[in-house]
């Protein structure tokens, strides 16, 4: 049974013949957990808690800096020094109170990725450092759960849907079948280092949110099995084509690796 509030804020959503109240009330029993509420957590968190996915976590250890203001547009001055996960559980309430949050603020391990992520319909990776990538990636496959993936560099961003059923049926590549390697330590310099365009984790954080509503409705065509890369400066989108190495260590036909490793080490710090 619909509130009146939940009618009159999900109205325009539920209208869509993709959508409808059925597709409403999924949304409402599925949880999502989002894996950083940096650059790309932060419009991720924003359109899925405005949707009404009905319980979100947030995974974030970090406190806001002065410095993530020009591109985390949910954060304020008001929030530096706090932490981020307690901050944006704050901000996302005020925009719609009818959906449960759940905050861990704490750095994720193998100790605690599988705890934590498991009692989560859907997995997406918003970090910003390789091990976490591998990390989230490895625990995604052994719970078989979907992962919505976004990565940017200064300009430019990916977005994929890994480990889940690509239109044709058949299940689709994690990250490891794209990257079965991390770069030498350095190789890839940080936002930190190299800079990124302040509306960049905007673009890609929202496809990525719109790739996990989907997902989580069942509706059109999710990027598993491709790769969405976007140039801001060309404002051009290519879409190429990925498929499962069956030899992949971790999802592969006969896996290896069948249970969390030292991710810092396996990258080389």
């Amino acid at each position: 049974m619909w509130t009146k509030e939940e009618l009159d804020r999900y109205h325009r959503q539920m209208i869509l013949p993709q959508v409808g109240p059925e597709g409403q009330e999924e949304l409402k029993r599925s949880s999502v957990v989002v894996v950083g509420a940096g650059g790309l957590g932060v419009p991720v968190l924003q359109y899925l808690v405005a949707a009404g996915v009905g319980r979100i976590g947030i995974v974030e250890m970090d406190r806001v800096e002065v410095s993530n203001l020009h591109r985390q547009v949910l954060y304020t001055t008001e929030d530096v020094g706090k932490p981020k996960a307690l901050a944006a559980k704050e901000r996302l309430l005020a925009l719609n109170p009818l959906v449960q949050i759940d905050t861990y603020p704490v750095r994720l391990t193998s100790e605690n990725a599988l705890e934590i992520l498991k009692p989560y319909d859907l997995v997406i990776d918003a970090s910003d450092n390789f091990p976490t990538r591998y990390l989230v990636n490895d625990a995604c496959v052994l719970l078989g759960k979907p992962l919505v993936y976004g990565a940017i560099y200064q300009f430019d961003g990916q977005i994929a849907v890994f480990h889940h059923k690509t239109p044709e049926g058949e299940m689709g590549p994690c990250y490891r079948c794209l990257f079965p390697k991390p770069p030498s330590p350095g190789r890839v310099p940080s936002c930190a280092e190299a800079g990124v365009f302040g509306v960049l984790p905007a673009v890609v954080g929202s496809l990525m949110a719109a790739e996990a509503l989907k997902v989580l409705l069942g509706i059109g065509k999710p990027l598993a099995g491709s790769l969405l890369l976007y140039d801001a400066l060309e404002g051009q989108f290519r879409k190429l084509a990925l498929r499962r190495n069956p030899v992949c260590p971790v999802c592969g036909d006969h896996p290896t690796q069948r249970e969390l490793i030292d991710y810092e080490a396996f990258c080389g710090l």
